[in-house]
């Protein structure tokens, strides 16, 4: 009789805990990132934008770091001016005093952010609140490390509020080395070959950063991104992030395959999609 009640609960449990397994994904959003700050609503890689990424509740922002030649290191994303700033001059080629420092980099978006600069990383990371984090994509090589780690430093941060994130496989290694405590996670896009599977796979990329000593991987939505994959990656103990996602319907089947982090131009769009879902499963 104590053996049958012990396979009775044993199988009670197993069947609770196979529940929870099964509804824990829908019961928790991923986290939230504003790509470049909040950056449907104002200029990318600004002061405002990070702001107002806040503002909006974003879990996290994520900025782009370039280094100049007189050793700043500023927040950008393109590799030239031109774009959001005025100019034709290459970053890696412009000093902060001479080139970048008072350029306008709010105009292209709209008039009134007339004037808004383009700010130093050691600015963007005094806005962290407490319970938020920042994605910093390193948009050059492992030269500027030695540059951020004093930034990191001198910010009073806590380690989880600061994650690194690049293309470039030598720059993850080498931030991850530099300030272990810190996620790092390695960035990839996806091609289809001509059998229309894709590369690089989810396995080779896990291998890379395994190889790479990081955390992670922040991949291109449009990739291969199963249930099967996303649990490989988990299986690895790594973290697995998504961009750029402005469809909610988009947003929900990346939740649905168990996506940790989603990147997204419009953060509080799409928490008031997670928002909304959460309150229709509790009504039910």
């Amino acid at each position: 009789m104590h053996r049958l009640l012990s396979l009775l609960s044993l199988t009670a449990i197993l069947a609770i805990s196979a529940c929870a397994n099964k509804v824990s994904p829908q019961m928790q959003r991923p986290e939230i990132v504003g790509h470049r700050g909040a950056s449907h609503d104002a200029p990318e890689n600004t002061l405002a934008s990070v702001k107002l990424a806040w503002e909006q509740n974003a879990d996290a922002a994520e900025i782009d770091i370039y280094l100049t030649t007189d050793e700043k290191v500023i927040c950008f994303h393109d590799r030239e001016l031109g774009r959001t700033a005025p100019g034709k001059k290459m970053i890696a080629e412009c000093s902060w005093a001479d080139d970048l420092q008072g350029l306008d980099a709010g105009s292209w978006k709209d008039p009134r952010w007339a004037g808004e600069p383009i700010p130093m990383l050691a600015d963007v990371l005094a806005t962290i609140p407490d319970d938020k984090r920042l994605f910093v994509e390193i948009k050059v090589g492992p030269e500027i490390v030695p540059y951020v780690v004093p930034l990191v430093a001198e910010s009073g941060k806590r380690p989880e509020q600061i994650a690194f994130i690049s293309f470039n496989a030598g720059s993850c290694r080498a931030i991850k080395q530099a300030l272990p405590e810190h996620e790092v996670y390695l960035l990839s896009g996806f091609e289809k070959r001509d059998d229309g599977t894709m590369t690089p796979t989810i396995a080779e990329l896990i291998a890379e950063a395994k190889d790479l000593g990081i955390d992670g991987i922040d991949v291109n939505y449009g990739g291969p991104l199963t249930p099967e994959a996303v649990a490989e990656v988990h299986a690895a103990g790594m973290f697995i992030a998504a961009w750029t996602v402005d469809d909610p319907a988009v947003a929900r089947k990346l939740h649905a395959v168990g996506v940790d982090s989603i990147t997204t131009n419009k953060p509080a769009l799409l928490l008031e999609t997670f928002a909304a879902t959460e309150s229709t499963q509790t009504a039910q």
